[in-house]
């Protein structure tokens, strides 16, 4: 009886450090996963993507957050992966908004992602 007494507050304390870790470690209110729609060919890490709909899956591979962007919808799907930094923002984002530069006038490179909901923008 003792013994199931002490493996029960041992479990109820791993899970309580659990949940503060993962607490800690999304601090910005960041989904692994979210959607966004791009209008046009839009370059993200070098790569071209053509306009349409994309899963998005922030990840990190050691101290780096890399999303992951994989067209939805398509016979053969486009995908790529960029670094991003996430940099805080004032407030729960209260839209997705996708920001770009044109190097060119024919050329769209993604700058940051804010999305609905999240309390950083992903810098890229």
């Amino acid at each position: 009886m003792r013994a199931i007494k002490i493996l029960a507050v041992a479990t109820l304390v791993v899970v309580g450090l659990s949940a503060i870790c993962l607490a800690a470690l999304n601090k910005y209110g960041v989904a692994d996963v979210q959607q966004v729609t791009f209008n046009e060919p839009i370059k993200v890490g070098g790569v071209m993507l053509p306009k349409g709909d994309y899963r998005v899956e922030h990840t990190m591979q050691g101290e780096d957050h890399i999303m992951v962007f994989t067209q939805l919808h398509a016979k053969n799907p486009a995908s790529t992966k960029a670094k991003c930094e996430l940099v805080k923002i004032e407030a729960k984002a209260d839209r997705t908004q996708v920001l770009y530069n044109h190097p060119d006038p024919n050329t769209h490179v993604l700058q940051e992602i804010v999305f609905k909901g999240e309390l950083a923008k992903h810098v890229f």
